[in-house]
């Protein structure tokens, strides 16, 4: 073996290395890493970073997708990913010509370099020309495999042109379905257009065939109806004006006996419980109507002393099925409030275990004008009254003062000027009824219990402004769902 000195210095002249070609280029900026394996076989470093798939894949991949979803995907769909398609393999291509250009710059690279080397093999001996020989086998190794990355690149080249071939005839037929559906669409969008179109006309003219049918409707049967008034006056107008008279008479007659009839009838129960009081030992005197009083009168000379009596008033329902006491009339005079009009009244007077009944002649009358009056005082938001306190929690009540006395929607209330007596809402515990002692003039005074604790006897000016202002605070407690009575009335 040739041992070569270390002051060998033997310089290489420039010229005699064959330069590289300045035309060469290089996709990327530096030579791939290469690296000796068994049998002198030359491997290729793997890349430390990979980019991913590459356009082959990715476009294998799109079609197979575009395959199995074909049937679930629209026309314009479908166009759609053809030509996402067609890019591609355009795009791969693209790379595909770029990959030849730099095969081919490989091919001449290699070359060179080769023809270098075996230049610099025969100047050169010792391990220098061993390393020289080595690099050589490295070269044609790489050339035998470059030549087979050819191999590969012309058959990939076939099948991306065939691919793309395919794309393309796919994306044309999928725009000539497109097209073909749109003109479809299309006519059966105009077909529908006229459909309606001819509905609406047809709808309009029915619409003013009738409404053109039904005048004329109407206005025959104006001229028929004219018609037979023209008839009926030309033939018989004064029998027919004579007849209406009559009906006119007719009614009035009928109205007057029914008048007559209820007072006859009314007499004659007047009559029959008269005959039965003539056997009795006590009779109810006074006018049975509101705003009046009644009066338990002995008739017979053997009739009890009333002061030794016990009293009790009832109401009797107008068919006389039942009774209902009055709570706290047991007296033997009975001023009628609202809640008795319309009902017969009924006295039981018991003296040594012997029981007189004594009843009205007939049902309680309102009293005249009571309605109108009470109409004219709910149109007010507020009413006042005048009165006096008699009775104040069951006691005599010193002063005779006026008092206004505030019926209200809401509240009730009793004052002197500023001073407020009471002042309470509509509520249960409130109790309202016409007064039911013997006291001066009962016709015109009313119990009221503002509340538990406190009630009050109010004497007012006449009947009638008492019983109003009973009826309109019931009115308006029933508004407030508060039914206003007086001591265990039933309502």
């Amino acid at each position: 073996m040739t041992k070569i000195s270390p002051a060998f210095e033997e310089e290489i002249p420039i010229e005699g290395v064959l330069s590289v070609s300045a035309d060469v280029s290089f996709i990327s900026d530096g030579f791939p890493k290469y690296k000796l394996g068994p049998d002198n076989q030359i491997l290729e470093e793997p890349k430390e970073n990979s980019d991913g798939p590459t356009v082959k894949e990715v476009v294998e991949q799109e079609t197979t997708h575009l395959s199995e979803q074909h049937k679930r995907l629209s026309v314009r769909d479908l166009a759609s990913k053809f030509d996402k398609n067609l890019v591609a393999a355009a795009k791969l291509s693209e790379e595909a010509k770029l990959r030849e250009v730099a095969s081919l710059e490989g091919h001449v690279l290699l070359k060179k370099l080769r023809d270098a080397l075996e230049h610099l093999r025969g100047r050169l001996a010792g391990r220098n020309k061993e390393d020289v020989e080595k690099a050589i086998s490295m070269v044609e190794a790489l050339a035998v495999k470059l030549t087979q990355k050819e191999g590969e690149l012309i058959q990939e080249k076939f099948e991306v042109k065939k691919l793309a071939s395919f794309l393309k005839q796919a994306s044309e037929d999928a725009k000539k379905l497109v097209n073909q559906e749109k003109s479809f669409a299309c006519a059966e969008i105009e077909s529908a257009r006229a459909v309606v179109q001819r509905i609406g006309e047809a709808l309009e003219e029915q619409d003013i065939t009738f409404e053109a049918s039904k005048k004329q409707d109407v206005e025959e049967l104006v001229e028929v109806v004219q018609e037979a008034r023209r008839i009926k006056l030309m033939h018989q107008p004064s029998k027919v004006m004579d007849m209406e008279h009559e009906l006119r008479a007719l009614r009035t007659q009928i109205r007057e006996k029914c008048i007559v009839s209820v007072k006859l009838q009314k007499e004659l129960a007047m009559n029959k419980r008269a005959e039965e009081n003539k056997s009795s030992l006590y009779l109810i005197d006074g006018s049975e109507t509101l705003g009046a009083y009644l009066r338990i009168q002995p008739v017979s000379e053997n009739a009890p002393q009333l002061s030794n009596c016990a009293i009790q008033w009832y109401r009797v329902s107008s068919d006389g099925s039942r009774n209902e006491a009055i709570s706290g009339a047991n007296k033997s005079i009975y001023a009628p409030e609202p809640f008795d009009v319309g009902r017969i009244l009924q006295a039981d007077i018991i003296s040594n275990d012997q029981r007189v009944i004594v009843m009205t002649a007939g049902p309680i009358d309102p009293a005249a004008g009571i309605g109108s009056y009470v109409d004219t005082l709910l149109r007010k938001s507020n009413t006042e009254f005048n009165v006096v306190i008699s009775k104040m929690n069951g006691q005599d009540h010193t002063s005779h003062s006026v008092h206004a006395f505030h019926v209200g929607k809401m509240r009730m209330k009793l004052s002197r000027g500023w001073i407020t007596k009471s002042r309470e809402n509509y509520s249960s515990s409130m109790q309202l009824c016409g007064v039911r002692g013997d006291i001066a003039n009962a016709a015109k005074a009313l119990f009221w219990q503002a509340r538990k604790g406190l009630s009050f006897v109010l004497t007012f000016e006449t009947e009638r402004e008492r019983n109003a202002a009973i009826i309109l605070a019931r009115k308006y407690a029933l508004d407030c769902n508060i039914m206003l009575a007086g001591p265990d009335d039933r309502v």
